[in-house]
């Protein structure tokens, strides 16, 4: 007899059950993590352990335990590196460890196994080419550390906290962190971070109700942006692809009509998106508004003109269909679809697609502003004094559709975390198919197929 959560109808597509990860945890497992270049993920729990599983076979490879003594709540892969995976979690117990394994031509399947670093101590009889090594523990919070992220380079790796902090860490050696900043404007909770996809600049989601934008500011790191629309605690923060995507494409050749291709030019202007996802059960796209180029600089003074805050706009509001928190965001940066899920149980696709020719010529209504961080209204009305500034910048050529909808994902839990991954199993039919992982408090991760 078949699941019959397996294929359930939504919208104009499903979500299709490929298979769950097996073992599951015996404990609520928190988040997952796909590995940037491999074909496997990171799974941590309350059970203070990390699980890799093969995308491929959908089995467990290993168990990573012993380096908390908490649950851990976030992993995260380091991107950029060839012939090694380092793999950062983060604890309820306040630390950060890194953990490194040299990777093997053959890295899976491999049976199931389990480390065991409690005392962090000698691991001079692991095995280097098959074990996984715990390298080192990064303290300084003060309370749990909720999330963790590298930068795009891999330079970089930020964290924050139940301490209403978020730290910057940079990699200085091997196996050598020093903490380069503490950003602590942040009013209560910081529950996630992200780091921009090409920029070394930094959005985080806190219980205060608030996104942050953060990036280095002649030698210290300081708040450029505060984007504020959300009415309740902000639970995940997820960047947009560096190429923006339109129907599940690239927009080139996709932009003939004129209103198109003023879009086109104002993402390209803009840089990626960021989308945010709240307590408040909704979902958030936000854009950056591009800056009127000032005065040419000396090169040779010595005085920095000008202000580096960022002025960002809240462009979208997507479709209101969650009824509880909503818990994970994820933007996938092969379609440029989102996909959401929450305390519902339910798992939500979105598409952004473009508006017929009449609708492209009209006007939409005005966004939430947030100019250089503060917002005066939550709406702001169409006033003499706004209109020439926020007119052009409303006009939406494009609208989110919810395309497929599923409920009860896991049973009667709730799900934590939601994201993409490339397929890689022998099913996949081309080279650029996605799955969606579902984190969720039954301790399971399913795999599933978007058919549309």
């Amino acid at each position: 007899m078949s699941d019959p959560l397996s294929s359930l109808p939504s919208r104009s597509g499903k979500l299709i059950l490929l298979s769950p990860l097996t073992p599951p945890s015996l404990s609520r497992a928190w988040l997952t993590a796909p590995h940037p270049t491999l074909p496997i993920v990171a799974t941590c729990s309350s059970d203070k352990s990390v699980r890799i599983y093969s995308l491929t076979s959908f089995t467990l490879l290993s168990t990573i335990s012993g380096g908390h003594k908490r649950s851990v709540r976030s992993c995260a892969w380091k991107p950029g590196i060839k012939g090694e995976s380092v793999l950062a979690t983060a604890s309820f117990d306040a630390s950060v460890g890194v953990w490194k394994r040299w990777d093997s031509e053959d890295l899976i399947p491999r049976p199931e196994r389990e480390l065991d670093f409690a005392d962090r101590g000698d691991i001079d009889n692991a095995d280097e080419d098959e074990e996984w090594r715990f390298a080192l523990v990064l303290d300084g919070h003060d309370s749990e550390v909720k999330s963790v992220d590298w930068s795009a380079g891999g330079n970089f790796l930020a964290t924050c906290s139940r301490d209403k902090s978020v730290w910057i860490w940079e990699e200085v050696g091997e196996d050598d962190f020093e903490t380069i900043a503490v950003l602590q404007e942040h009013t209560a909770d910081v529950k996630c971070v992200a780091w921009h996809p090409e920029e070394e600049m930094l959005a985080s989601g806190s219980y205060d109700d608030e996104v942050r934008l953060w990036r280095e500011e002649v030698d210290d790191w300081g708040c450029v942006a505060v984007l504020r629309g959300h009415e309740s605690t902000v639970w995940a923060v997820a960047w947009e692809g560096i190429k923006a995507k339109v129907g599940g494409n690239e927009i080139d050749g996709q932009t003939r009509i004129e209103g198109r291709q003023e879009w086109a030019k104002r993402r390209e202007s803009s840089g990626p998106r960021l989308v945010s996802c709240s307590d408040d059960q909704s979902v958030r796209v936000w854009r950056r508004r591009p800056r009127e180029k000032g005065p040419a600089q000396n090169p040779l003074s010595i005085i920095r003109t000008g202000s580096s805050e960022e002025e960002w706009v809240e462009e979208a509001k997507l479709p209101s269909t969650h009824e509880r928190a909503i818990y994970a965001v994820a933007w996938s940066h092969r379609t440029g679809r989102i996909v959401s899920t929450g305390g519902d149980g339910k798992i939500i696709v979105y598409e952004e697609r473009w508006k017929s020719e009449t609708e492209e010529t009209g006007v939409e209504g005005i966004g939430n502003i947030a100019i250089n961080g503060n917002s005066n209204e939550d709406h702001p009305t169409m006033t003499e004094e706004n209109v020439g500034k926020t007119n052009n910048d409303s006009d939406k050529a494009t609208e989110w559709m919810v395309i497929a909808e599923i409920e009860g994902a896991h049973g009667v839990f709730e799900i934590n975390h939601v994201c993409w991954a490339p397929r890689a199993d022998r099913g996949k039919s081309r080279d650029d198919e996605e799955v969606i992982l579902s984190t969720g408090d039954d301790g399971v991760v399913k795999v599933w197929i978007l058919d549309v």
